[in-house]
């Protein structure tokens, strides 16, 4: 069993003030080269013209400048760092898949799974770990623990939830998991999309095709649940609720232990902007909640989607991004300027 002592969170500084360590991770991205000697060219998406761009309304927040973050989408195999105000790194990995979880870890590498392999990239562009599933199984959820382990959902009949020793691969921990059907190829990509461990050391399980969210203990014993239209990912909050963005249906919803809603945003509930495909969604450290909005090919403009929402308690919208000359359509965000450090579990639960 991995070390119970990663679940400790103690990011914080004398006087209340939260440190940031992933600011200074960013340097490392500076200088690196323009392509890697395992990654694939850059691939050719659409980019809005400058009438697309006129017909953008001004949007609240600083566009790129907002925060300094990773960033990636379904239908785009590249991960995006952010800062400044522009893309300062980028990796192309081959085609086919889809980038659904990605994370950059405290000494500056990238982790992601893309459906039929997952990578850990450095920001010199060297792949230092790969594990790829057997063919007829996919990885959409992928959590660091700590530096050296990773915990991964193999989709699959059945599926598999497995905590990695990324040196060698061997299984640290394995469970499998219930699924729509034993048989049936079809249901496994559908399985399971973001699940994550939490600081307690529980299991939380977005069963996507199956429209519920589970929490399990350590021993497996199921200890709470809720009924959700497609979850597409589950997030743990420090106050004892769970963040819940419902894919496709455009909403996120924050549900207390009880199972009620207690705070939500609908696909049209933000005055001016249209929620399609919520994939993602995490809460920030000042309480506000950034949304990640995919636009999954809807309207028939493909730019006139936002790509990212932040809004604070009070639904008010204090950042929208919109910005497709820069970047593809968007499934996740992590945002650099966040107290943490992702591969602690938990610690960058709000």
């Amino acid at each position: 069993m991995f070390v119970g002592a990663i679940f400790c969170n103690e990011a914080r500084a004398e006087g209340g003030e939260a440190s940031r360590p992933m600011l200074a991770v960013l340097k490392r991205f500076e200088n690196a080269p323009a392509k890697g000697p395992e990654e694939t060219n850059m691939p050719v998406r659409a980019v809005p013209g400058p009438a697309d761009v006129a017909a953008i309304p001004e949007r609240p927040g600083r566009g790129l400048a907002q925060h300094p973050f990773l960033y990636y989408g379904e239908g785009n195999n590249v991960v995006y760092v952010v800062n400044n105000g522009k893309v300062i790194w980028s990796y192309a990995f081959p085609r086919g898949g889809e980038i659904d979880d990605a994370w950059m870890l405290s000494n500056g590498h990238i982790i992601l799974t893309k459906m039929n392999a997952c990578y850990e990239v450095t920001p010199e562009k060297k792949i230092v770990w790969t594990y790829v599933p057997p063919p007829t199984n996919q990885v959409h959820a992928l959590q660091p623990v700590g530096l050296d382990q990773v915990m991964i959902i193999e989709n699959g009949l059945p599926p598999h939830l497995f905590i990695l020793n990324k040196k060698d691969n061997s299984v640290v921990m394995s469970h499998e998991l219930p699924a729509v059907s034993a048989t049936d190829q079809k249901t496994v990509h559908t399985q399971f999309r973001n699940c994550r461990v939490t600081a307690q050391g529980t299991y939380l399980l977005a069963f996507l095709k199956q429209d519920r969210v589970v929490e399990y203990d350590k021993d497996w014993k199921e200890i709470w649940s809720v009924k959700s239209v497609t979850p597409w990912s589950a997030v743990r909050l420090k106050n004892g609720n769970t963040l819940i963005p419902g894919d496709n249906h455009g909403y996120v919803h924050e549900v207390n232990p009880k199972g009620e809603i207690v705070w939500a945003v609908e696909t049209n509930s933000l005055p001016g902007i249209l929620l399609h495909d919520v994939q993602t969604a995490d809460r920030l450290d000042n309480g506000n909640t950034v949304i990640c909005n995919r636009a999954g090919g809807r309207p028939n403009n493909p730019f006139a989607a936002m790509q990212i929402v932040e809004v604070t308690p009070d639904k008010k919208v204090v950042w929208v991004l919109q910005d497709y000359t820069d970047l593809p359509s968007c499934s996740g965000v992590q945002l650099l300027d966040e107290p943490g450090l992702p591969e602690k579990v938990g610690e960058l639960q709000r």
